[in-house]
């Protein structure tokens, strides 16, 4: 029995270092957002575009504005400002996908790639360097101004409808959805699923865990098995 018993140790051990592992990326995405929000020294100035909205609708915390009325989380941030802070380059600006507004200008960014506002949705205002364009071009923005060493993108349109109707570009049974400036994802509609969309019916989620509890007892049996056979050799 000491080698069965060894086995589902040995699971157990595998199952809580797994959980370890999420808490930890867990904390790391909350680290993150806290550290985005902190990344350059000083504070919102005082009369800035972010400043602006956030005096009504939110509330000051290093460079981010938050929504009144809600705790410091992702989707609670509803403006960002990095303006100013010497940035030569920024990759990852996701933990702020749920602000209206954000201000990187006077910053020496020299690229700066569309993916990184991917899921922006709720983007309406971007400030950037005038060198910089903006995101998913100008067919993308209701109005782009530059003023002085600033771009200024506003009122993000919706991709979906930059042609007319981009619905052809979705398979059937899917509807084009925004995501953000310059992007658009396929949604399969109701009852359809799967590659495509071409799979009619709910998901067969209780299958799948049916399938996946099997082969866990199945492979769990074979190693207490092999172990045991082992243990007795040994003997």
């Amino acid at each position: 029995m000491s080698a069965g018993v060894s086995v589902f140790t040995q699971s157990a051990q595998c199952f809580c270092y797994i959980l370890f592992i999420l808490s930890c990326l867990h904390a790391h995405s909350e680290q993150t957002d806290l550290q985005l929000c902190h990344m350059c020294g000083g504070v919102v100035e005082s009369g800035s575009a972010v400043w602006n909205v956030c005096v009504t609708a939110g509330r000051l915390e290093g460079r981010c504005c938050f929504r009144n009325n809600s705790s410091q989380e992702e989707d609670s941030v509803l403006g960002l400002d990095l303006s100013n802070c010497s940035l030569h380059y920024i990759d990852d600006l996701h933990e702020v996908s749920a602000a209206v507004i954000i201000d990187l200008s006077s910053n020496l960014l020299s690229n700066l790639s569309d993916f990184i506002f991917q899921g922006f949705n709720q983007l309406t205002t971007l400030i950037l360097p005038s060198n910089l364009e903006c995101p998913g071009g100008k067919t993308s923005w209701d109005r782009v101004e530059v003023k002085r060493d600033t771009r200024v993108c506003e009122g993000q349109r919706n991709a979906c409808n930059l042609t007319g109707n981009l619905s052809w570009d979705c398979p059937e049974n899917s509807l084009c959805r925004p995501y953000g400036p310059g992007f658009f994802e396929c949604s399969c509609v109701h009852n359809f699923h799967g590659y495509k969309c071409l799979r009619e019916g709910q998901f067969p989620m209780l299958e799948v865990l049916a399938i996946l509890c099997v082969s866990t007892v199945v492979i769990s049996t074979l190693l207490w098995v092999t172990q045991r056979r082992k243990a007795k050799e040994a003997v």
